[in-house]
């Protein structure tokens, strides 16, 4: 489903990803872990055409790979964005329009898509998530959690080829993380790819069809999750696992 080759990415004088490697299977579900500053949400940005690499190669099945070490156009990183769909980590919905507005607006805006169609839509999805009924709140009307389900609808309302969660439940009380991580479950059982960046470990064993730990913006190791989590080969990676298993 994607591949993507070489992925560099500074901003400034900072070199934030130095030559990133990574493949999706169709519903794979790839998860990044590593510490804060790693760039694995620069990762994700760079995949959905919200930051533009300095340098690499992102391909999807089915079309043609974007070059980034040569001049690339505003109609190619409007496919690439087409492809995906970024659920992100503060919910990002836009506070002055209701649940249902905000679900419809990138399939009738941007998709062009008849709007009777994209409401019909919506409301299966949200009824999915357990969300019937919200549809005419706003998001300060609702929790965390049930913000973060429409983040979830909103872009799978998108039809994406590829799901990317950037920290999905990092913002959430926990109580509230259960939900949100049932939902990611039930669509990863369904068959859609993923990338998902996740600190919650004992999730991405459950989930995952590869795990990646990064740091310092490249890639430290990566595998099975029973490797990766439990029996990792790379010290910095032994360490930073045994830290979120044993925190105090």
């Amino acid at each position: 489903m994607l591949s993507v080759e070489g992925l560099r990415k500074s901003f400034g004088g900072n070199q934030v990803l130095t030559s990133i490697d990574l493949s999706v299977q169709t519903g794979g579900v790839l998860a990044l872990i590593g510490p804060s500053g790693s760039g694995k949400t620069t990762v994700l940005r760079c995949l959905n055409g919200l930051e533009i690499p300095d340098g690499g190669r992102v391909g999807f099945a089915g079309g043609p790979a974007v070059d980034f070490g040569s001049p690339v156009g505003r109609k190619q990183i409007s496919e690439l964005r087409d492809r995906s769909a970024m659920v992100f980590q503060h919910y990002n919905l836009f506070p002055h329009m209701t649940v249902l507005q905000n679900i419809i607006e990138g399939p009738v805006q941007v998709q062009k898509r008849p709007r009777a169609e994209a409401v019909r839509e919506a409301m299966s999805l949200l009824e999915r998530v357990g969300l019937t009924g919200k549809e005419d709140q706003y998001p300060h009307q609702l929790s965390g959690g049930q913000q973060q389900r429409v983040g979830i609808v909103r872009a799978l309302a998108l039809k994406p080829s590829l799901l990317l969660f950037d920290e999905p439940t990092s913002a959430l009380d926990p109580e509230l993380v259960g939900d949100v991580l049932h939902v990611i479950k039930e669509l990863a059982d369904e068959g859609w790819t993923m990338a998902l960046v996740t600190h919650e470990l004992a999730f991405a064993r459950e989930v995952a069809s590869e795990v990646v730990f990064m740091d310092g913006g490249v890639v430290v190791e990566r595998g099975h999750p029973d490797q990766v989590l439990r029996e990792p080969q790379e010290e910095r990676t032994r360490q930073f696992v045994h830290r979120l298993l044993n925190p105090f």
